[in-house]
């Protein structure tokens, strides 16, 4: 989760925001994408290029970062 603040200000600067939702016994970190994020063409991207890549620096062993929507 300390992890996903210091990502939001990047979002939120683009009119987009992330929330933490859960992270799985298989290592996978759940997130919400919002705000212009939510129905962005280039959020694929950012979420494997930029969320995901951060948090697996940090992490590394995180399998993988997925935006779910709710």
């Amino acid at each position: 989760q300390n992890i996903i603040e210091q990502i939001r200000p990047h979002l939120q600067a683009d009119g987009g925001d992330i929330r933490f939702v859960d992270i799985t016994d298989d290592k996978v970190v759940k997130v919400e994408l919002q705000g212009a994020c939510h129905c962005c063409p280039m959020a694929v991207m950012t979420m494997k290029n930029g969320v995901e890549a951060t948090i697996k620096q940090v992490l590394p062993e995180i399998d993988s970062v997925v935006a779910i929507n709710m």
